[in-house]
């Protein structure tokens, strides 16, 4: 196998070679052939990787991996190339891109490795062949070991006193008579015999620590019944109860959550536990042995000596670091998909839609900032009402929101669920108005981080932080995804732990996750805010921007085709976008759906042979009957692409969310001393872990349903029972007042 650059640099340099060779000269197509034959090279041994690995087939793994490299986005190959990936949904999509990446990366180290032997002058031909042949990091940096630059160690220092001859024979076992051996090598930097076999055991230990052999014997031993313990630091019990459960434990590592590792893991950074993980050392040491030692005479015990102190000094502290590294990896993994999860649910939450709201942002002290936006989301009025303690004015609150409720014909009042929330929730819930207009809990977790972002001093200057967040509190009712893709992820309040899981993964996890709720419930080309725009698919920031602008001056769109005259989006982009953009009453009917412009012409023949026009498809389900989808399928669009048109061509344009509807909690309860042991109480699951859930009641702590108490019966993840937003009736099964916490149950 030739060692190459990673996949994606050759199809750069593929790439340019090709941008470069307008004429095709004999060596520019020389060079560019040569390249495109690497790339294929290394991208079909890739793909059959990516294949085996995830059980995919191997040709829509391929091809979305071509897909991926021409800058196609995970939404649109999983929308738009069915036919190309055999209808691969997001996840695999999105599981071949991350494993391709993994892929190039290994093929840089591997690069790295090589170049770096080669250099030292060692790399023979088997060396090469066993490197370019490894596709795991560890078997990589395990065959790079006794080759990578090293500080000064004590193996080291004694190959500097000339003992690695001595640290030879005696390994080879042959010669059991050791003081003879070791004389020749005393000197007056080795004054003893002793000293020369001390030396050599420290480079016979340094060998069986680089030994491939050692290393899977000890790796294999970790990953079978390795267990994790914790021990409370010297002194630190008062600082660290909260970690009170660990500070004398352990388990299989195996088997330990991701929560309870992320837990200990926090717990030894802030310096209250200490972690160890380790085999069964004395059944290892044992298999070791019977690997290294050739009899049981004089030279074989110094070999011996050497293995058991190479074991804790070096071989032991490898793998275990390797494990420390894996499990952490396996616990973010799991972190993150239980957030991600949290994320997606709450994206896409049910909006109320385009109606006029009343914003709250409740409290106490400051009293409530209340806002009046109308149907596209705009401030019209915002004041500040205290009904609650300490001024208490019931009266002018009540009849503020009367008299705006009235002026600015609003519809619904939006209330954030945090400090004063259940206080003023009972207080509009006792005002009699004129109209119909409903009262709503929303979850204001973010808005402040809003308030102060550029995204809020962007969008109103002239207002303050408080006017800001009671806006983002109205906003998320009329349409949560559009506002929560204002935040950062990570200050939504949804999830476990997201400040100690790998905050690049996280990150990367997330924007995939706003992405594609983003591009699965289409956008309003005429609405949409540049935020939400930047995450539709082949868009980003400065297309966004554009669009805004281009809107602005011009007006509304009336029609996608018309996306091509804004400056800077080509015909890639608007490939990628235009199928998720919506345009309501716009020129072409079909602009309205997620039928994408290149199957138009499919849509408008169908009708054609139907004797109607597209519209009349639109309105009437049976001319929609007689369509038979063969009549239609090409070498470029077949029956997944017709399939799609057909769904869609029956719901077009409809939202994919549903609608809100308003909730109410018991209002007998407004505290968490209102509580009683045995009590059951409307509640919204508001989190899930993979431990259980926690539940709104309607006071100031959430619930914690702990995941034995979800159902009757065994749950293994909550989130396969439980949803966020999910009206549930909880039992309160405990109460700690003095932590604040209270224990719910679901069981009938």
């Amino acid at each position: 196998m030739l060692a190459v650059a990673p996949a994606t640099s050759v199809l750069f340099v593929l790439q340019a070679t090709k941008q470069s060779c307008h004429n095709f000269t004999a060596r520019a197509r020389g060079e560019y052939i040569f390249a495109a034959q690497i790339f294929e090279r290394m991208t079909n041994t890739q793909s059959r990787i990516i294949a085996d690995r995830l059980h995919l087939p191997l040709k829509p793994v391929e091809n979305t991996l071509a897909l991926l490299a021409e800058g196609a986005t995970i939404p649109f190959i999983a929308r738009y190339r069915k036919e190309a990936t055999g209808s691969l949904d997001e996840v695999q999509i999105a599981d071949i891109q991350k494993e391709n990446k993994r892929l190039d990366e290994l093929e840089k180290r591997r690069e790295a490795i090589l170049h770096s032997i080669e250099e030292q002058g060692q790399l023979s031909d088997e060396l090469r062949r066993r490197i370019e042949a490894a596709f795991d990091i560890n078997e990589l940096e395990d065959l790079y070991l006794p080759y990578k630059r090293k500080r000064k160690t004590r193996a080291s220092a004694a190959r500097e006193k000339g003992l690695e001859p001595l640290a030879q024979a005696i390994f080879n076992q042959n010669d059991h008579r050791v003081e003879r051996l070791a004389s020749p090598f005393l000197t007056d930097e080795v004054p003893s015999v002793e000293e020369a076999l001390q030396g050599a055991r420290d480079i016979i230990a340094e060998w069986i620590n680089e030994d491939e052999r050692a290393r899977q014997i000890t790796r294999y031993a970790f990953a079978k019944d390795a267990v994790i313990r914790s021990k409370v630091a010297k002194g630190k019990e008062p600082e660290g109860d909260k970690y009170r459960d660990y500070f004398d434990w352990q388990e299989p590592l195996k088997k330990c959550p991701s929560h309870r590792l992320l837990a200990m893991r926090r717990a030894e950074e802030e310096g209250i536990l200490r972690l160890f993980i380790q085999p069964d050392e004395e059944a290892l040491l044992a298999r070791l042995e019977r690997h290294f030692l050739k009899s049981d005479g004089p030279a074989s015990q110094q070999v011996k000596a050497a293995l058991h102190d190479g074991y804790e000094r070096l071989l032991a502290p490898s793998i275990e670091t390797e494990f420390r590294q894996s499990s952490k990896e396996a616990a973010d993994k799991e972190a993150i998909e239980v957030f991600a999860t949290n994320l997606r649910q709450l994206l896409l939450a049910p909006p109320l839609g385009e109606r006029r709201v009343m914003g709250i942002d409740p409290g106490f002290r400051t009293g409530c900032k209340v806002v009046c936006l109308d149907a596209a989301g705009d401030l019209l009025y915002n004041d500040t009402i205290y009904p609650n303690p300490p001024q208490s004015d019931e009266f002018m609150a009540k009849k503020t929101v009367q008299t705006l409720v009235e002026k600015y014909a609003i519809d619904a009042i939006a209330v954030g669920n945090g400090t004063a929330g259940r206080e003023t929730m009972d207080l509009l819930h006792s005002i009699p108005f004129e109209r119909s207009v409903q009262v709503f809990s929303v979850n204001e977790a973010g808005a402040s981080i809003y308030s102060a972002s550029e995204a809020g001093r962007e969008e109103f200057p002239k207002h303050d932080l408080t006017v800001r967040g009671a806006v983002s509190i109205g906003r998320r009712l009329v349409d949560p995804l559009a506002e929560l893709v204002k935040i950062d992820p990570k200050s939504i309040g949804v999830g476990q732990y997201q400040h100690d899981v790998n905050q690049p993964l996280l990150k990367e996890m997330l924007d995939r996750v706003v992405e594609s709720c983003v591009n699965s419930v289409g956008i309003n080309l005429n609405t949409a805010s540049k935020h939400l725009l930047t995450h539709v698919s082949g868009l980003g920031p400065a297309l966004a921007q554009n669009i805004v602008a281009y809107r602005a001056e011009n007006g509304p769109f009336r029609s996608r085709k018309s996306l091509r005259k804004v400056p800077r989006l080509g015909d890639k982009a608007f490939e990628q976008s235009a199928g998720f953009l919506r345009i309501r009453e716009g020129e072409h009917l079909l602009d309205n759906t997620a039928v994408h412009p290149e199957s138009y012409p499919v849509v408008e023949q169908m009708a054609k042979d139907l004797g109607c026009t597209v519209e009349a498809l639109l309105q009437k389900a049976e001319l929609r009957k007689q369509i038979d989808l063969r009549r239609y399928v090409t070498e470029k669009t077949g029956l997944p692409t017709l399939q799609d048109i057909l769904k869609e061509l029956d719901k077009p344009g409809l939202d994919p969310r549903g609608q809100a509807r308003a909730f109410e909690f018991d209002r007998s309860i407004k505290s968490i001393e209102d509580l009683r042991i045995g009590m059951r109480l409307p509640g919204i699951v508001n989190n899930i872990t993979n431990f259980g859930a926690f539940v709104d009641i309607g006071i100031k702590q959430s619930g914690l349903v702990h995941i034995s108490q979800i159902a009757d019966r065994f749950v293994k993840n909550p989130a396969d029972v439980l949803s966020l937003n999910q009206e549930v009736m909880a039992k309160v099964v405990d109460i700690d007042l003095a932590r604040g916490r209270v224990q719910l149950s679901l069981k009938e």
